[in-house]
């Protein structure tokens, strides 16, 4: 099982699937902006990746710096928040059966390999 959530607008997100491809693997791409992430397996990317959901925010997104930026959430709210804003979500994020790694940069990713 290898995944890529992905957004193909975003430069660093293509990068990490070509590197995939390159490397002959065909992981299961999986658009997060057009088919949303439910909760549960959100859950799980954060656990596999052993990080909190403020962690994954792109702080960088007009949306975080106009509603989010200073404000202080719990992770149970925060999840709430990039579910709701897929847009808010690092990328690409590359998982497996038991692991994950944000793919930026992209030599994050020979670590699941």
């Amino acid at each position: 099982m290898l995944k890529i959530y992905h957004n193909n607008r975003c430069k660093k997100s293509r990068a990490g699937l070509k590197y995939l491809l390159d490397k002959g693997l065909n992981p299961e791409v999986i658009d997060y902006i057009k088919n949303s992430i439910n909760e549960k397996d959100f859950r799980l990317i954060l656990q596999k990746l052993n990080i909190s959901a403020k962690e994954l925010i792109r702080t960088q997104e007009e949306i975080y710096k106009l509603q989010f930026k200073d404000k202080n959430f719990n992770e149970e709210e925060w999840i709430k928040i990039i579910l709701e804003n897929p847009k808010l979500l690092k990328r690409p994020i590359i998982e497996t059966k038991y692991k994950a790694v944000l793919g930026d940069p992209v030599s994050n990713i020979e670590h699941i390999l």
